[in-house]
């Protein structure tokens, strides 16, 4: 009895080691029939169309170049490889087709002549350039208007990336414009008239009072008052004393 239990054993045995074998071979058999003719997609960002056919060809791969998706890229150079699908590491059937997508560079904007401009023009212009705007800086100018930009940084025509932005100067009212109202009160109208045009001076309202016991043409109230800004463009007006009418 114990020996046909121990002839039992090793037929089991045996058989176990016959299934483990036929299992292995199986697997192996199986895995070189699917991995026969199978490569790896190299890595081909960064390469020149004509290595990344070279490095297709070494592992008897095709290539296909998507020229009309072309994109920017901050970090291939424009006509290297940007892009690839499959991706580089994966496993494909020799003889698979590769597409490879070009990088037109790090993207760039010509930075528009805003000069001239009022600010809020300028500022539009940018945004329709896809810049931004950075600093208005204010500064002082003798010949621009207020409000309008003088200077720009970059300057126009220089390439600029979507993410820059752009520092405009901003003319503002020049100190050299700006005066302090006189007392005209009592003084000669014609005078101070002519003196103020021959200066640039406008004048608005100009409006002739009866006043007794002042001469006719004596200046008695003004506006700007003394002592305020006076600009060329501020306009003048004056209450004038006229003569009284007759009796």
């Amino acid at each position: 009895m114990l020996a046909k239990l121990w002839r039992g054993a090793l037929w089991l045995a045996f058989a176990g080691v016959l299934m483990t074998l036929f299992v292995a071979s199986g697997y192996l058999s199986f895995n070189l029939f699917v991995r026969r003719g199978v490569t790896k997609v190299p890595d081909l960002v960064g390469l020149s169309h004509e290595e990344a056919t070279t490095a297709l060809v070494d592992q008897g791969l095709k290539g296909r170049l998507l020229e009309e998706s072309a994109r920017f890229d901050e970090e291939v150079p424009r006509g290297r490889v940007g892009t690839q699908d499959p991706a580089a590491g994966s496993m494909v059937k020799r003889g698979s087709r590769i597409d490879l997508v070009p990088s037109l560079g790090p993207e760039r904007v010509a930075v528009p002549d805003l000069r001239g401009q009022p600010l809020h023009s300028a500022q539009l212009a940018l945004t329709g350039s896809g810049l931004t705007l950075g600093r208005a800086i204010g500064v002082f100018s003798g010949s621009a208007s207020p409000g309008v930009v003088v200077d720009q940084v970059p300057p126009s025509g220089d390439l600029a990336s979507p993410e820059e932005s752009v520092d405009l100067f901003v003319s503002l009212d020049s100190r050299l414009d700006v005066f302090l109202m006189p007392d005209l009160v009592y003084r000669r109208y014609t005078a101070v008239r002519a003196e103020f045009e021959r200066r640039g001076f406008r004048f608005g309202g100009v409006k002739f009072e009866p006043y007794e016991g002042v001469a006719s043409g004596t200046i008695l109230r003004q506006f700007p008052l003394s002592g305020h800004a006076l600009r060329p463009r501020d306009v003048i007006s004056l209450v004038v004393a006229a003569d009284p009418p007759a009796s």
